[in-house]
């Protein structure tokens, strides 16, 4: 487990923790913000942090190729992974960097986020979390939701500003 990972997935964990199952919540019954629909074979009410976070790195940061990005797009394509789907929001994070959108980050997608990273950081980091909050409001959830949503997009940007600085 990176350290990379371990920060990012304790971001995460601030806003995913917890068994719930609020039946207006899109992602139904949750713990620790993993899904029974998106994990059936779990026993989400009985699931551990401890567990979730071994969830969270191999079904998320590795799925979504975090390892192998600069930690500017890592960390939010990581928590976006959870919010949206790994296809999705690697097709977002493209989109951003200019790249071809086919939703999975090979070696066009890396190379393009490593120069991003050092030639135009703020403005690519800006437009992939705008893409985010278009995602969001999308939602049908969006007007219960929201705003919650939206503080957690705002506070990603500050916690990565904070890691990569």
């Amino acid at each position: 487990m990176s350290e990379l990972f371990q920060r990012a997935v304790e971001e995460v964990l601030r806003y995913e923790g917890g068994y719930s199952y609020d039946p207006n919540d899109p992602g139904g019954e949750t713990n620790w913000g993993i899904s029974k629909a998106g994990h059936p074979e779990i026993d989400v009410k009985n699931l551990t942090r401890e567990k979730a976070i071994a969830i969270y790195e191999k079904d998320y940061w590795l799925a979504a190729g975090c390892d192998q990005l600069p930690p500017i797009f890592a960390i939010p394509l990581f928590d976006g992974a959870v919010n949206h789907g790994v296809k999705l929001i690697i097709r977002k994070l493209q989109g951003a960097l200019g790249v071809e959108v086919d939703g999975t980050v090979g070696p066009e997608t890396i190379e393009a986020a490593h120069a991003a990273s050092v030639n135009r950081p703020w403005e690519v980091l800006a437009d992939f979390l705008a893409r985010r909050a278009v995602l969001y409001a999308r939602q049908a959830g969006f007007l219960r939701f929201g705003r919650g949503w939206m503080t957690r997009l705002f506070n990603l940007q500050r916690f990565v500003i904070e890691v990569v600085k």
